[in-house]
C-alpha cells in the first residue's frame, strides 16, 4: 500500500497535478488569514471608533395636575425667583444650545463648584461623542395630517448629576427655529432640568420636568412666550399661566381628558332645554359673541405683528373681492341687459360688507356675491322673458321671499342640522366651489381664443399666406373696400403692409360687420392670467423657501395676491400696451336706488317667486352654515365662538334691504372666507417624514379688515371705469386661479384624489393612510367624486330650469354621509377619514 501511494504521488507530480492542488490550498490558507486579519482590524477599528448599543424607548407620562399636586406651583414660584432665562439665544446647533445653556448655569458658584462642563454634557447626551440626548419630555398633539404628532416646538431636556446638591432649572427661548433632530425639527424653545441623583420622587428631574412641559403644552401660551420681550414679562406670563391651570384643572368638567366640541355641541351643553326653544339659537349666538365686541376693534390693533397683518390682510380682501365683483359684474350685466351691472355689484359688496363686518357675529366670514347667485339671476331674467314679467319686480320678490325663509330657518334654530354636515360634506361643497371659479376663467379663455385667434379670417389669411402672399383677401375685395370698411366702423386704418403681415385683418362678414385676426390679444391674455396665476403661487409658498429671512419671506407671502395682480396689470396696461384689450364693459347710472315695482307683479308670479325664494334660501342655508363651519373649525384655534343663527338673521336682512333696489344678493364666500381666517393667523410647520405641514397658533379675530377693505371697496366705485378698467381681464381670470389653488391646500378630498396617481412609497404619513386600508381609502374617495360629478352636472348645467335643483342636491350631501356611506365602512374607519367633524 505505501509503495502504491508513492507511485501515485511520484505520477501526479509528473503530470503537475499536485503542483495546482497544493497551490489552491495554499491560497485558500493565505485568503482565509487574511479574511482573520480583516476581522481583527475591524474588531480593533470599532474600539478605537468607540461603537456602542442605544436603547430607545416612549414612554407616556401624564400631564402635571396643578389643582390636585401642590408640588407643581411650589416649583414654579421657587424656580420663577432663581430661572435662568436666555432670551432670543443665537444657536442653531444642538451641542452648541445645550453648552450655552450648561454655562449659563455654571455662572453661579454654587454650581460651578459642584460640577463642570465635561461633567454636565456626560449626563446630558448618551455619550460625548454622540450628540443623542439622554432623557427628553416632548409634547405630543392630534394632527389633521398625521393623526398623531410630535410638537416639535418645545423640548425638555433632563440629567441627573451626582455632584449636585440642588435642582436648577434653564429657559432659553432661539431667536430662530432650529432643526436639534427626529421629532425636533422646529424648536423654538429648550427647557434644560438639571436635578441631583438622590433626591425625594416629588423633586426628581422628571417630575421638574413635567411641571415645565405642562406649562409649555399649550399651544397660545408658547406664542405668547415668543412676543415677550423682558425676562420679567416671561416670567409674568409663567405665573399667570399657572394660576390659570390650578383654576381650569379645577373645574368639575375638566377632571376628564379635554374633548374638542363642535360649535353646535358647546351650544347644546350652554344652552340645556328651554320651555320655548323658538329663537333660543339667536340669543344664545348674541350672549356668545356680545361680550367680544370690543375685543373685536381692539385685537386688530394691539399685538405683535398686528398692524402689519392687518394691512396685509385688508388688501388681500380688497382685491380678491373687488376683482370677483368686477366680473360677475360684467357676468351679470351680460345676463340681465345691463339692469345689474358692475356698479351695482360694487355697491351691493361695499353696503353688505361693511354691514356684516359691523353688525355679523363671526367677523371672519366673508360676505361675496358669487357664481351660483349669477347664475339664479341668469334664471330668473329668463323666467320673466318667458312670461312677460318685469324683472325687477320679480327679482325683488324672490329676494324678499328668500329672506323670509331664511328668518323661519333661525327662529326654528335649524342651524342645528348642520351638526350633521361632516367634514367631507363641506369638502365636497367646497371643492365644487373651487371648481366654479376656474371653470370660469377657463370659460373666458376658450371664449377670447374662439373670438381673436380661432376665426375665419385668421384661418384664411394663413392659408393665403402659404400660397400667395399677394392674396390676403378673397379676390372680391379691393385695398378700397377694405380702407372704407374699416374706416366707417372706426376701428384703424388697414395699410398694405399690415395686411400683408396679418397683425389686424378685416373682412366683410355678414351684414357689412367686420371680424378681426388678433392672435396677440389672446396670446397676451393666456401670459397674463397664467402670469397672475404663477406670481401669486410663488410668492404665497415663499414661506418654504431658503430666500431672505423668515419675516421678509412672511411679508412677501401675505402679499402675495395684490403684488401679483399690480405686477400682471402694469404688465398688461403698460409694457404691452400696443396690444388693445378691450376693457370691462361699463355704463355711468343716472338713478341707483330705485324701488323695485312689485305692484306689478300678478298672484301667480308672486307664488313662483316663493317657489323660487325656497329654493334660493336653501343655497343660502347651506353656503352660509358651510362657510362659517370652515371658518370656526377647531384646527383654527378661533376663541370668540361661533353665531350661525345672528349671522343667517344679519344676512336675511341684508339681503332684503339689496333686494328692494335690485341690487345683487350677498352671503358667505368659498373660499374667501378660510383664506380670510389664514391670512390673520401665525402659522407653525411641522415635519413628519420629510413632508412639511402648517398648523395655525394664532387668530386675530378682529372687525377691522372687513369694515377696512369694504370702505376700499365703496370708494373704488369713485375709480370706475378708470383706474379699475387698467386691470385686464385676464387679470381677474388669474385671481380666479389663485384662489381656487390657494384653497386646495388642506382639502383632504384632493389630497386623496392625488393618492390615485402616487406610488404608494411616497404616501404622505397622514392618520389615514396609517389608520385604513388603502382599498377602503379609495373607496371613500371615489364615493365623495360621485357626489362631486352630481354636483357638477346640476350646477354647471346649460339648462337654467335644472340650476333649480342644486340647493336641494346641496341639502342631500348629509343624509347621504349619515344614511348611505356608513354600509360601506366599519365605524373606526370612517372616524379616521371623515372623524375631525365640525
Amino acid at each position: 500500500m505505501p509503495s502504491f501511494v508513492q507511485f501515485l504521488i511520484k505520477y501526479l507530480f509528473k503530470k503537475g497535478l499536485l503542483k495546482g492542488i497544493l497551490k489552491n490550498r495554499l491560497e485558500t490558507v493565505e485568503s482565509n488569514d487574511l479574511y482573520r486579519q480583516e476581522r481583527r482590524r475591524r474588531h480593533s477599528s470599532a474600539d478605537e471608533d468607540d461603537f456602542a448599543l442605544l436603547h430607545g424607548r416612549f414612554e407616556k407620562v401624564p400631564l402635571k395636575d396643578f389643582h390636585a399636586e401642590i408640588r407643581a406651583f411650589k416649583d414654579v414660584e421657587d424656580f420663577l425667583s432663581r430661572t435662568l432665562l436666555m432670551l432670543d439665544l443665537q444657536k442653531t446647533g444642538l451641542t452648541q444650545i445645550i453648552e450655552a445653556m450648561v454655562q449659563k448655569l455654571l455662572e453661579k458658584k454654587e454650581v460651578s463648584a459642584q460640577t463642570s462642563l465635561e461633567e454636565a454634557r456626560h449626563a446630558i447626551f448618551t455619550q460625548d461623542s454622540v450628540h443623542t440626548l439622554s432623557k427628553t419630555i416632548q409634547g405630543t398633539m392630534t394632527s389633521e395630517v398625521s393623526g398623531f404628532d410630535f410638537d416639535q416646538n418645545w423640548i425638555c431636556v433632563m440629567c441627573d448629576i451626582p455632584t449636585v446638591t440642588k435642582r436648577h432649572v434653564v429657559i432659553a427661548r432661539l431667536h430662530s427655529p432650529a432643526n436639534l433632530g427626529s421629532n425636533s425639527h422646529e424648536v423654538q424653545f429648550v427647557i434644560l432640568v438639571m436635578a441631583p441623583v438622590r433626591e425625594k420622587s416629588t423633586k426628581s428631574s422628571l417630575e421638574t420636568a413635567r411641571t415645565f412641559a405642562t406649562l409649555f403644552l399649550d399651544i397660545d401660551f408658547r406664542h405668547q412666550l415668543l412676543l415677550a420681550e423682558s425676562e420679567y414679562e416671561f416670567k409674568q406670563l409663567l405665573h399667570t399661566r399657572t394660576k390659570l391651570l390650578i383654576e381650569e384643572q379645577g373645574l368639575p368638567e375638566n377632571r376628564k381628558s379635554h374633548l374638542v366640541l363642535s360649535a353646535f355641541e358647546q351650544e347644546e351643553q350652554e344652552g340645556g332645554k328651554a320651555r320655548c326653544p323658538l329663537g333660543q339659537g339667536l340669543i344664545r349666538d348674541l350672549k356668545r359673541r356680545l361680550p367680544h365686541y370690543v375685543s373685536d376693534f381692539r385685537d386688530g390693533f394691539v399685538g405683535n405683528k398686528t398692524i402689519h397683518k392687518v394691512t396685509s390682510t385688508t388688501f388681500f380682501l380688497y382685491f380678491a373681492c373687488v376683482l370677483p365683483n368686477i366680473a360677475f359684474g360684467m357676468l351679470n350685466d351680460n345676463n340681465t341687459a345691463g339692469v345689474i351691472d358692475v356698479q351695482k355689484v360694487l355697491f351691493s359688496q361695499c353696503v353688505g360688507g361693511l354691514l356684516f363686518a359691523v353688525f355679523g357675529g363671526q367677523p371672519l366670514i366673508v360676505l361675496l356675491t358669487t357664481a351660483p347667485l349669477a347664475l339664479y339671476t341668469k334664471i330668473i331674467y329668463s323666467i320673466c322673458e318667458d312670461f312677460d314679467l318685469n324683472f325687477n319686480a320679480m327679482f325683488a320678490c324672490t329676494g324678499l321671499w328668500n329672506a323670509f325663509f331664511l328668518l323661519i330657518f333661525v327662529f326654528f334654530n335649524t342651524s342645528k342640522l348642520m351638526k350633521y354636515s361632516s367634514r367631507s360634506t363641506e369638502e365636497v361643497f367646497s371643492l365644487f366651489i373651487t371648481f366654479a371659479f376656474s371653470a370660469d376663467a377657463i370659460k373666458d379663455t376658450i371664449k377670447d381664443f374662439n373670438k381673436n385667434y380661432n376665426t375665419d379670417v385668421c384661418h384664411g389669411v394663413n392659408h393665403s399666406n402659404s400660397t400667395n402672399q399677394n392674396a390676403s383677401f378673397p379676390t372680391n375685395s379691393s385695398l378700397t373696400t377694405v380702407s372704407a370698411m374699416t374706416t366707417a366702423s372706426t376701428v384703424t386704418t388697414v395699410s398694405m403692409v399690415n395686411v400683408t403681415n396679418s397683425s389686424m385683418l378685416a373682412a366683410p362678414s355678414g351684414g357689412g360687420g367686420i371680424e378681426e385676426c388678433l392672435r396677440e390679444n389672446s396670446i397676451l391674455f393666456l401670459l397674463l392670467m397664467l402670469g397672475t396665476v404663477w406670481l401669486g403661487i410663488t410668492l404665497f409658498n415663499f414661506t418654504k423657501t431658503p430666500f431672505l429671512n423668515a419675516g421678509k419671506r412672511e411679508m412677501l407671502a401675505d402679499y402675495a395676491l395684490p403684488v401679483a395682480v399690480l405686477v400682471m396689470s402694469f404688465f398688461g396696461s403698460y409694457v404691452f400696451r400696443e396690444v388693445h384689450m378691450r376693457p370691462f364693459k361699463y355704463k355711468a347710472r343716472e338713478q341707483m336706488f330705485e324701488l323695485a315695482p312689485l305692484h306689478l307683479l300678478p298672484v301667480g308670479a308672486v307664488f313662483a317667486a316663493a317657489g323660487l325664494g325656497f329654493s334660493l334660501s336653501l343655497l343660502f342655508f347651506m353656503d352660509q352654515n358651510i362657510s362659517s363651519a370652515l371658518v370656526n373649525t377647531p384646527s383654527n384655534k378661533l376663541k370668540k365662538g361661533a353665531a350661525y343663527h345672528w349671522d343667517l338673521f344679519v344676512v336675511a336682512v341684508i339681503n332684503a334691504f339689496l333686494s328692494i333696489f335690485t341690487m345683487p344678493w350677498v352671503h358667505a364666500a368659498l373660499p374667501h372666507s378660510p383664506l380670510h381666517v389664514r391670512a390673520l393667523a401665525d402659522l407653525e410647520d411641522r415635519v413628519d417624514q420629510g413632508h412639511v405641514h402648517q398648523i395655525v397658533v394664532h387668530v386675530r379675530e378682529t372687525r377691522v379688515t372687513g369694515i377696512i377693505s369694504h370702505v376700499m371697496i365703496g370708494l373704488s366705485m369713485l375709480m370706475l371705469p378708470y383706474p379699475l378698467a387698467y386691470i385686464p381681464r385676464p387679470v381677474l381670470d388669474g385671481l380666479f386661479i389663485y384662489v381656487a389653488i390657494t384653497a386646495l391646500y388642506g382639502n383632504q378630498l384632493f389630497d386623496r384624489i392625488l393618492l390615485f396617481f402616487t406610488e404608494q412609497s411616497a404616501y404622505p404619513p397622514n392618520h389615514y393612510i396609517r389608520r385604513v386600508p388603502q382599498r377602503k381609502i379609495h373607496l371613500f374617495t371615489t364615493l365623495q367624486l360621485i357626489q362631486l360629478v352630481v354636483l357638477c352636472v346640476f350646477g354647471f348645467s346649460p339648462i337654467p330650469y335644472m340650476k333649480m335643483v342644486f340647493p336641494v342636491l346641496i341639502m342631500l350631501l348629509m343624509p347621504i354621509r349619515h344614511k348611505i356611506i356608513p354600509n360601506f365602512f366599519e365605524p373606526k374607519y370612517l372616524k379616521a377619514l371623515d372623524g375631525h367633524a365640525h
